[in-house]
C-alpha cells in the first residue's frame, strides 16, 4: 500500500536579479519532479529570457509581476541586468511598490506556500494577508549569512571561525554596501535581518553540508530557525550554445585553459582590467576570458585593453565580449582553472565541474566566499595590496600556481574530489526540502 499527497502549490518570487533567478528556478526544477506545482514569478523583462525545458512545462509555470514604474525607471530596467548602478535605489524602491499586484496573483493562483528572496521584506506580510506561509531563499553562502548575522546579533564577540578573516579594505566596503540605504530608506542589512525574522520557521540555504556544515549550524543558532541546505543548484549545460567557443577549446590540451569571467553584473573597472590583462600575459597560460562593459558605454574591446594585447596573446587567448556559456566552458576537459569573482553560483558551477579557483572577489559576499574556497582547499585568492588594488604579478602567480604548479595539486585533486560527491549524492538535499514543506503546509496524505 502506497502513500500518496496532494500536490502542493508554490509561488516563487526572487530578487529582479538573474544571478538570484538561477537558482530559484533550479530549485523550481526539482520539485517538479515530486508533486509540486510551481509559479515563478517576476518582472516581464525577466521573463522573456528564462526558458523552461519542455520536461517541466507542465508543472513550472512562469507567471509575470507588474512593477510599477518610477521616472527614469521605465520597464526594460525593471532587472539588475544592465541596469546603470545609481538606478539600484530606485529598482528596489519599485519592487517594493509591487506588493499589491503580487496579492492579486495570490489570489489568482491560490498557492499553499510562498518562496521569497531576502532583498523583499514586504512579502511576508502580502503571503499572511492570505492566510499562507512564506519561506526565505537565500542563494548566498552560509558562510557569508552567518557572518552577517554574527555582526548585526553579536556584534562585540569575533567570529568564531579564524580561516574567515577579511583584509581590512574589503571590511570597509563590505559596511559600506549593507548600510547603504535605498529610496526607501531601509539598508540592505534591516531588509536581510526582516526577511529572515519574518519566515516561517526556516530557512532555505543554496549549500550542501559536506561544504559549509558548520557555518550551516552556526547560522542555525544564531537565528533560532531550522536551516535546510537545497544543494548547489548547477544548471545543466546547454550544447547549443557557443559552439565557436568548444572548437576552440578542442584544440587545447587538457586541463591547460583557464576561464576568466567576473559574472553577469559586474563591470570590471579600468585598473582591473589592465591588472588582470597584465596578469594572464604574464602567466603564459591559455585563456579565455569574457569581458563585459555596461551597456551605455559602448566601449571598444581593443581600446579597452592595454595596447597590442589582442595581438600579443591572439596565439592561446580568446577574449569574449560579453555573454559566454559558462557551464559549458567549465564543464569542457580543457579547461584547468576558473579566475572568478566568486559569485556563490560561479562557484558552486567550479564545484560540480571540478575546476579549481582563482579568487578575484570584486565586491558583496565575494571575499567571504573566496576565504572559505581557500580554506577547503579548492583554490587560491589574489590578495590586494593595501589600497585594495590587484596587481599583474600576484594574478599571474596565483594563476600559476592553480593550474601549472606542483604547489596546486592540492586544490586540483580537491574539487575533483568535491565534484565527484557532488554527482553521486544526485538531489540528496532535495529529499529534506519536500519534508520541510510537506510538514509546514500539513499537506494532507492518503493510502492508495
Amino acid at each position: 500500500m502506497a502513500t500518496t499527497r496532494r500536490t502542493i502549490r508554490v509561488l516563487m518570487l526572487p530578487w529582479l536579479a538573474h544571478g538570484h533567478i538561477g537558482p530559484f528556478l533550479e530549485l523550481a526544477k526539482k520539485l517538479s519532479k515530486r508533486s509540486f506545482h510551481i509559479f515563478l514569478c517576476s518582472s516581464p523583462v525577466n521573463l522573456t529570457s528564462i526558458k523552461i525545458p519542455q520536461e517541466y512545462c507542465s508543472n513550472v509555470e512562469l507567471v509575470e509581476l507588474h512593477v510599477p514604474s518610477l521616472p527614469g525607471l521605465p520597464p526594460q530596467y525593471h532587472t539588475t541586468r544592465g541596469l546603470p548602478p545609481h538606478l539600484m535605489p530606485k529598482l528596489k524602491m519599485a519592487f517594493d511598490m509591487a506588493g499589491p499586484n503580487l496579492s492579486d496573483i495570490i489570489a489568482d493562483h491560490q498557492p499553499d506556500l510562498l518562496i521569497f528572496d531576502y532583498l523583499l521584506p514586504w512579502v511576508p506580510e502580502v503571503a499572511r494577508s492570505h492566510g499562507i506561509r512564506a519561506v526565505n531563499f537565500l542563494s548566498v553562502a552560509a558562510v557569508m549569512s552567518s557572518y552577517a548575522f554574527h555582526s548585526i546579533k553579536r556584534p562585540s564577540d569575533e567570529y568564531p571561525f579564524k580561516a574567515i578573516r577579511l583584509q581590512d579594505h574589503w571590511i570597509a566596503k563590505y559596511k559600506d554596501q549593507i548600510e547603504q540605504a535605498s529610496d526607501s530608506g531601509m539598508t540592505d542589512a534591516e531588509r536581510f535581518v526582516q526577511c529572515i525574522d519574518h519566515s516561517s520557521g526556516l530557512i532555505f540555504l543554496k549549500t550542501f553540508r559536506e561544504l559549509e556544515g558548520k557555518y550551516i549550524d552556526y547560522l542555525s543558532d544564531l537565528l533560532g530557525k531550522k536551516v535546510v541546505p537545497v544543494g548547489p543548484l548547477v544548471q545543466d549545460p546547454v550544447q547549443e550554445d557557443g559552439n565557436h567557443i568548444i572548437e576552440w577549446l578542442d584544440g587545447k590540451e587538457r586541463s591547460s585553459t583557464i576561464f576568466v569571467s567576473f559574472g553577469t553584473e559586474y563591470f570590471l573597472g579600468e585598473k582591473e582590467r589592465e591588472e588582470i590583462a597584465y596578469g594572464l600575459e604574464l602567466s603564459n597560460v591559455d585563456f579565455i576570458w569574457a569581458v563585459k562593459f555596461p551597456v551605455e558605454e559602448h566601449v571598444k574591446l581593443e581600446e579597452a585593453l592595454p595596447k597590442g594585447f589582442l595581438e600579443r596573446v591572439r596565439d592561446r587567448g580568446l577574449v569574449i565580449e560579453g555573454w559566454a556559456p559558462q557551464a559549458r566552458i567549465l564543464a569542457h576537459p580543457s579547461i584547468g582553472g576558473f579566475v572568478s569573482h566568486c559569485g556563490w553560483s560561479s562557484i558552486m558551477e567550479s564545484m560540480k565541474f571540478g575546476v579549481p579557483i582563482v579568487a578575484m572577489p570584486m565586491h558583496l559576499d565575494q571575499p567571504l566566499n573566496a576565504r572559505l574556497i581557500e580554506d577547503v582547499g579548492m583554490g587560491l585568492e589574489v590578495m590586494r595590496n593595501e589600497s585594495g588594488e590587484l596587481e599583474r604579478e600576484k594574478v599571474a602567480k596565483v594563476i600559476r600556481a592553480v593550474v601549472v604548479e606542483e604547489g596546486g595539486k592540492r586544490a586540483r585533486n580537491k574539487v575533483r574530489e568535491v565534484s565527484i560527491g557532488i554527482r553521486n549524492k544526485g538531489d540528496e538535499e532535495i529529499d529534506e526540502v519536500e519534508d520541510a514543506i510537506v510538514k509546514l503546509c500539513g499537506a494532507a496524505t492518503g493510502s492508495v
